[in-house]
């Protein structure tokens, strides 16, 4: 993988989402899957393919080839979304390496996932492809005392 593709789908996550370019691009870094079971989802078996949890690295699944798969480098943008979100915030989290400064509501993090996939549907649909990305959104909330989003 290029830092010259990576380039481009960072200013596709900028076009997109209207976030202004960042001063530093994020650092993509495949991982093995047993990465984002163990990282992304508390070592339960899942279906992570990208990951962003804070500082300047945004790992995609060693499996996926965005040079060569739409859906893959879809992947990559949606992350990217959320290192400008990230950049955005202001957090210090860029310089730690920790996800946020501040836990943020389930509702905020609901958002930014909303946001996420809508440019990342935008993207592929700029392709003239329709993926359903983000599908699994449509189920997720957030109860009463629930510090994270809940599925249903």
């Amino acid at each position: 993988m290029t830092a010259d593709l990576f380039a481009t789908l960072l200013s596709w996550a900028v076009t997109l989402s209207g976030y202004p370019a960042p001063a530093e691009p994020p650092v993509v870094v495949s991982k093995p899957h047993e990465f984002f079971v163990e990282q992304a989802c508390h070592g339960q078996q899942c279906k992570v393919l990208g990951w962003y949890a804070g500082g300047k690295n945004v790992y995609v699944d060693e499996t996926l080839d965005p040079e060569n798969n739409l859906f893959a480098s879809s992947i990559v943008v949606h992350e990217m979304v959320h290192y400008l979100q990230g950049v955005a915030r202001g957090d210090d989290a860029l310089k730690g390496g920790v996800a946020f400064n501040i836990a943020p509501s389930c509702e905020q993090s609901i958002q930014w996932e909303h946001q996420a996939y809508a440019v990342q549907r935008e993207y592929i649909l700029r392709y003239g492809a329709y993926l359903p990305v983000g599908a699994s959104m449509l189920h997720v909330h957030c109860e009463h005392g629930e510090a994270n989003p809940v599925q249903r």
